[in-house]
């Protein structure tokens, strides 16, 4: 009989160096820095903000330590070859072309006086430089110009209604349970609360909406990948995904005695994908879809986004990634919300896109922009997708570069990422707006019929 077991020796094994940050840059937009965290409402800003003002003096002690051993080194040079010579003669030519001899055993003590004072520097540049990549690590992202700051500003609507009104017959958890499409009570028996089984056309529906959101990227040029499910936190952590609201929330499944833990969405291991690696941008972004199981340990959290399908432990999710050159950057995110746009609005569903407040941005966004859906049965709306420019946040700390074609040099792509299909939110947007109560059915948007055997409603 043979026994598998998690594998826990192979989390040990860190890939990731130490984030190539741009300290320069850092410290001449420090006021920016400082906005970008009380801005966000970070945990600890002040903190942070404190650690950030001993920048530029940690930084300037670095550069002149590290002078320091560039001319401890010169000297060591000088005086081993000194001693080199003296093998062959006994006394030297000095600097003002008199000969003298050569004391070896004061050259061997002066030799051992600078390699003391060489590992004493160096160990205090060691810590320096830990220091200096843990306050640049705890910063966030700078802020695009154009996020508000407190509340969210529409962009966009996706097929507005002339009126929107609480309907607790649309509720989706009453509909789908009369439909037999989901079983709430025997994922508690089993597993716990904010956990579910999907049955019948409720499973046929999920199924149907990944099919649809694949299709839809697949044809603007998103090559399809299905990514692991367990990822080194070292790669979470890269990402930006740390708890980061006042409430502290726990947004990250850990596995306990490991260095794993569970993917929130499939922007993780698409992240990560390419670490420490070069990518070939010259004809344009690299683009992937990903389809995964996620998992938020933070479902639960939020009062009454917690009945059904809204806010839920485990759940499938499409996601957009891109890398791209940092020109092309919001370029690419426009790119992304027309996808997003034509998924959502394809569906008939009345929705708005937002720009997002910079209190909601995460640690990694530059700028966000969710998509929220009219939700009858909820009263209210509520959000399906999310869609982010992470500029360089990811990639100083995965080590993605490209080429740059102009200067021959190698810089740092920018990332981006989008939801494609969040299924149980769609779902129950579905169900919620496309119940007829006269005739007890739901009826299927055309687009997802192919997806549903050409059936017209459930």
């Amino acid at each position: 009989m043979f026994k598998r077991s998690f594998h826990i020796t192979a989390a040990k094994r860190y890939i990731l160096k130490k984030p190539q940050f741009d300290v320069k840059q850092i410290i001449s937009n420090i006021p920016d820095y400082e906005k970008s965290i009380l801005h966000r409402e970070m945990v600890n800003s002040k903190n942070i903000i404190n650690d950030l003002k001993t920048l530029p003096k940690n930084y300037q002690s670095y550069q002149s330590l590290n002078k320091d051993l560039i001319s401890i080194q010169q000297k060591r040079h000088v005086l081993e070859s000194t001693l080199q010579l003296a093998k062959n003669s006994s006394s030297i030519t000095n600097a003002n072309g008199e000969i003298e001899d050569i004391d070896t055993e004061k050259i061997k003590e002066q030799l051992l006086n600078l390699k003391t004072e060489y590992q004493n520097i160096s160990s205090t540049l060691k810590d320096l430089e830990t220091t200096i990549n843990e306050i640049c690590n705890n910063l966030p992202n700078l802020i695009d110009p154009s996020a508000p700051k407190n509340e969210a500003v529409i962009v966009k609507w996706l097929n507005p209604k002339e009126s929107y009104s609480l309907d607790r017959e649309r509720d989706h958890v009453k509909i789908m349970k009369a439909k037999k499409m989901i079983n709430f009570q025997s994922a508690v028996d089993i597993t716990g609360s904010s956990w579910y089984f999907l049955t019948n056309e409720g499973a046929d529906l999920e199924r149907a909406l990944i099919s649809y959101a694949i299709d839809k990227a697949k044809r603007r040029e998103f090559g399809l990948v299905i990514p692991p499910a367990v990822v080194k936190n070292e790669i979470i952590n890269a990402c930006g995904f740390r708890p980061r609201d006042m409430g502290n929330e726990k947004q990250i499944y850990h596995i306990k005695d490991t260095d794993f833990g569970l993917i929130a969405t499939a922007e993780i291991p698409l992240a990560g994908m390419y670490v420490n690696s070069i990518l070939d941008l010259s004809k344009g972004p690299l683009r992937h879809v990903g389809i995964s199981r996620s998992y938020r340990s933070e479902a639960g959290a939020r009062g009454k986004d917690t009945k059904g399908l809204y806010r839920v432990h485990e759940f499938s999710k499409v996601e957009l990634f891109t890398w791209s050159k940092p020109s092309d950057s919001t370029e690419q995110l426009q790119y992304l919300k027309n996808v997003q746009c034509d998924i959502i609005g394809s569906l008939g569903i009345s929705a708005k896109m937002l720009n997002m407040p910079t209190n909601d941005l995460g640690a990694s966004a530059y700028l966000k922009c969710d998509i929220e859906a009219w939700m009858p049965g909820r009263g209210s709306f509520g959000e399906l997708s999310s869609v982010s420019n992470c500029r360089d946040y990811q990639s100083r700390r995965l080590h993605i570069k490209y080429k740059n074609e102009s200067t021959g040099k190698f810089e740092h792509v920018h990332t981006l990422n989008g939801t494609a299909m969040a299924v149980p939110r769609v779902m129950m947007t579905l169900v919620e707006n496309y119940y007829n109560k006269t005739t007890g059915r739901i009826d299927i948007p055309t687009c997802l019929r192919p997806y549903m055997n050409n059936r017209s409603y459930i």
